[in-house]
């Protein structure tokens, strides 16, 4: 009769058999050393080496990964500890690397230094500050991804507001239901995306406040939309 091999188990399987057999053995009272011994024999005669050699072949990677992670819960509790916030923080890169690229647009190669980031981002928190924005105010962002993407959220957040970061692929119904589940009560948006905009103007209720940054069409946009661009212009880039 010829003989049929047994089919190798799961790598789980083999785990938890190898494990459930050193528990075993050790309720018994079997040593430490032959409780070892026999469980890493089942594992190896089970097909286990396959999972050790992958162990083996795995192990930089994921220690790599282990270390990664550990450093940034690491910084994460300190900044939580020391009150730190993201302004602050890039404030900190900004003083110690001005010209050092910060952002690099793919698209058309334009390249923001740390020096410019910042202060494109302080004009922003000018001028939302100074139109009555602050602590516990949301303002939605929605426009493709660009530098002033960054700019803008990171302004928002040095004037103490919030950015709601809308999908750009939104529209109709989906677009005005995200803008008013999170509670904006302004919207900052591209001029690609105009129409989008002018599609919900109807949904998005009298009193919020419209912004375009990029190009402004005074026939695409909303009535009561305001050039952004021309007011970061003429705001104060310091901090």
């Amino acid at each position: 009769m010829a003989r049929v091999p047994l089919p190798a188990l799961h790598p789980a399987g083999l785990c938890a058999a190898s494990l459930g057999s050193l528990g075993l053995l050790r309720l018994l009272g079997a040593p430490w050393p032959w409780s070892v011994a026999a469980s890493l024999g089942l594992c190896l005669g089970g097909g286990g080496w396959r999972l050790l050699r992958l162990i083996v072949r795995t192990a930089p990677r994921d220690l790599f990964g282990l270390w990664v992670l550990l450093r940034v819960r690491f910084h994460l509790r300190r900044h939580q500890r020391s009150r730190s916030t993201v302004p602050g923080l890039f404030a900190a890169v900004a003083r110690r690397l001005p010209d050092k690229a910060a952002l690099i647009y793919e698209a058309t190669g334009e390249l923001w230094t740390f020096r410019r980031l910042d202060e494109v981002s302080n004009a922003v928190g000018h001028v939302f500050r100074r139109r009555g924005f602050g602590c516990g105010d949301v303002v939605a962002l929605l426009m493709e991804s660009r530098p002033e993407f960054v700019a803008l959220w990171l302004g928002l957040a040095k004037a103490g507001a919030e950015a709601a970061l809308l999908n750009s692929n939104l529209r109709r119904e989906s677009l005005a239901y995200c803008v008013a589940a999170s509670g904006a009560r302004a919207i900052v948006f591209g001029g690609e995306l105009a129409a989008a905009v002018a599609e919900v103007d109807g949904m998005l209720g009298k009193n919020m406040e419209k912004f375009c940054s990029g190009e402004f069409h005074p026939d695409l946009v909303p009535r009561d939309t305001k050039h952004l661009d021309p007011l970061l212009n003429s705001a104060p880039t310091t901090p």
